[in-house]
């Protein structure tokens, strides 16, 4: 009978290329009863967008299925159903650009659905035209907002109650009937599993678990692809969900065990703790480097002591990490949503003796990303060319670096 929508999207407008990144259907039989519900991220193949807001990291997003993937399951959600919203007017076009992207075209239009925003005026006058107002003046529980799944649950719950203060039939019976009638094509639904948010605190896997658990190497792994991608990834004292991919995939390709691989993360974890005992002063913010860099390998404070005991007899022909810089001159890229806005981060940059680049090339340095799994095409071109990405935290502490060394 009902099939109540919500959208995440990277932004506002299909006409600027903005897509889906989340989707959820809640279907209802006639009397507003809850009888199915669905929801996935979705892979947009861009930039998030506004990340503060709908709160989807890229590391979720990249793994999830593409639209295409899920068009046709999604249809059968949708199909012979009454298409419902809160501001049906923004999802009804989105939902519609994307089915079109792929090739589809559906009976999907924004004046042939019912909007609970509009039906608000009057069912709940006084009500604002938020679904949270809504639905507080509906005497309705409070519920997570910009989550696609509890933002259909919340709209399926206000028309249930637009339902009940309506009587039988509803006002809309006519929409009901041409909505059974509506052409929908033949869709192949392809198996497709959803991908949901992760909850709030809810951490990803360490990629050392990842690993294929096999015999160990008889001789010294050798460990330098590895350790050339793990440099690079841990640039910005982070591991973000592309670059343990790439980690887990290099140590697949080497065939080196679980134990190898852990191997040479004391060994460079070692060669950390040798650089910063160089001077014979181990400061507080040294130590928390190690302690940060070993939680990230998978590793325990008690390594970094064992790493620092033994730091004097550790060979200085070693592999040394941590020593990339920026440079006078190095031209820096910038992508996402960033607070402040990008402009002032362009102008510091400059101001630091940085050269702003628009775009990824083989000249640029480097890439400051608001979400280092970001899939922009900046991002793109910048794990083609090799180039690090990194966070805007870490790439202040670069910029600090920068500024020490010019003095």
């Amino acid at each position: 009978m009902y099939a109540v929508i919500d959208l995440e999207t990277t932004g506002l407008r299909t006409s600027w290329h903005d897509r889906i990144v989340e989707v959820a259907v809640v279907q209802l039989d006639e009397n507003g009863r809850i009888t199915d519900e669905w929801c996935s991220l979705i892979n947009p193949d861009r930039d998030l967008g506004p990340q503060a807001i709908h709160g989807i990291s890229a590391a979720e997003a990249r793994r999830a299925p593409r639209f295409g993937q899920v068009a046709g399951h999604l249809a059968t959600m949708l199909r012979g159903r009454v298409l419902v919203a809160h501001n049906f007017h923004f999802d009804a076009p989105f939902l519609d650009a994307e089915y079109e992207r792929a090739g589809i075209r559906t009976p999907i239009r924004h004046t042939t659905g019912l909007c609970t925003m509009q039906l608000a005026s009057h069912f709940l006058p006084s009500a604002g035209r938020s679904l949270h107002d809504c639905c507080h003046a509906a005497g309705l529980p409070a519920h997570q907002a910009h989550s696609a799944l509890h933002d259909a649950r919340a709209a399926a719950q206000l028309l249930t109650h637009y339902l009940a203060a309506a009587g039988s039939p509803p006002p809309w019976n006519a929409a009901v009937a041409s909505a059974v009638r509506a052409p929908w094509p033949t869709i192949n639904a392809q198996p497709v599993t959803a991908v949901l948010r992760r909850a709030p605190g809810e951490r990803e896997q360490h990629f050392l678990a990842r690993l294929v658990d096999r015999l160990p190497r008889l001789r010294e792994p050798q460990g330098d692809a590895y350790l050339d991608i793990l440099d690079q990834a841990l640039l910005d004292r982070h591991i973000s969900a592309t670059e343990a991919d790439a980690l887990v995939a290099t140590a697949d390709a080497l065939e080196l065990a679980r134990v190898d691989v852990q191997h040479l993360h004391l060994t460079y974890l070692a060669s950390l703790a040798q650089i910063a005992l160089e001077d014979g002063i181990l400061t507080p913010a040294e130590r928390h480097d190690l302690d940060l860099v070993a939680g990230l390998l998978g590793l325990e404070r008690s390594d970094v002591d064992k790493a620092l005991a033994a730091a004097p007899t550790v060979d200085p022909g070693q592999r040394r990490g941590g020593e990339w810089r920026l440079q006078p001159g190095d031209v820096v890229v910038f992508t996402g949503a960033m607070e402040p806005p990008r402009e002032k981060w362009e102008e510091e940059a400059r101001t630091a003796g940085l050269d702003v680049g628009s775009n990824v090339t083989k000249k640029t340095r480097l890439l400051v990303a608001a979400d280092p799994d970001t899939m922009s095409g900046k991002a793109k071109k910048a794990r083609q060319y090799g180039i690090p990405i990194v966070h805007p935290t870490a790439y202040q502490n670069m910029l600090a670096g920068l500024s020490a060394l010019a003095m």
